[in-house]
């Protein structure tokens, strides 16, 4: 089987896959033969863009452009999280791959962070991929061959996040969602994985990755020197949920440019 057709006949629900890594997961899905379900909170129009382009994906490579489809839900309600999941099982009647991905991020001091405001990025980026996780293994155990679930989580699962508390709590819980999960189920033919993105170049970063200056120094903390793009992670997120990755389970693969290397030890300062 070529890198193209790896996902052929694999069915897959993408969670904030309206643009950014969720729209580079959706399309190079498509690209190697998956139906896709792009599930999106906010713009439908953005939705759509990644739905024609996925489109476009599977007819370059003969795959089933017509069946891929876009899902409306916010994930941090766990009702409506689970009405999606019955909405695209029932659609297609299967689903093999889960890719957790939706996120969002605020700051504020962590003396200063409402309560509020951190249970609604928990709900969205570590209790809604829970819930998700959790009909997706339904589903799975239910009939032969298990499935993939794939969390997005982020270099802040170890790096430390000042000002973003709530954010480094969820990719923390993620990274040991992840392997919980895949621990529990690994002998019944699930497996789970996590990708952990360092600096790369989607909306979320608008405040730096448009600004000349601001960008020089967020690639200035990088080995590689360089900001990520949507495309590398979607390439690992395929391998994990491809057959290429049958024996790999409970691992976070950190596509990170070296930021977890400690860029600043690069020169000896402390020997």
């Amino acid at each position: 089987m070529t890198a193209a057709t790896r996902l052929e006949g694999r069915h897959a629900l993408v969670t904030g896959a309206s643009r950014g890594i969720g729209r580079a997961i959706a399309i190079r899905f498509a690209q190697e033969g998956a139906t896709v379900a792009i599930n999106y909170s906010g713009s439908e129009s953005a939705a759509k863009e990644t739905l024609e382009q996925a489109r476009e994906a599977s007819r370059q490579v003969g795959g089933p452009a017509d069946r891929h489809l876009i899902v409306k839900a916010d994930v941090g309600d766990a009702g409506a999280a689970n009405a999606m999941c019955d909405q695209v099982i029932g659609k297609w009647g299967r689903l093999d791959i889960l890719v957790n991905n939706a996120g969002i991020q605020s700051e504020a001091e962590s003396h200063n962070y409402s309560i509020e405001e951190y249970q609604r990025i928990l709900n969205v980026n570590l209790t809604g991929a829970l819930v998700c996780s959790q009909a997706a293994i339904r589903h799975y155990l239910g009939r032969p061959g298990g499935g993939v679930i794939i969390n997005c989580s982020s270099v802040h699962q170890i790096i430390p996040k000042p000002g973003y508390v709530a954010y480094s709590i969820s990719k923390g819980g993620l990274g040991n969602l992840t392997r919980t999960l895949a621990l529990e189920y690994a002998d019944r033919g699930i497996r789970v994985n996590a990708v952990a993105p360092g600096a790369i170049l989607t909306d979320i970063n608008s405040a730096w990755k448009d600004d000349q200056e601001a960008r020089a120094n967020v690639e200035d903390h990088i080995p590689m020197a360089r900001a990520g793009t949507p495309d590398e992670m979607a390439a690992i997120f395929a391998f994990l949920a491809s057959d290429d990755a049958s024996y790999v389970t409970g691992q976070t693969l950190y596509a990170c440019g070296g930021l977890t290397l400690f860029n600043d030890f690069r020169t000896n300062w402390a020997s």
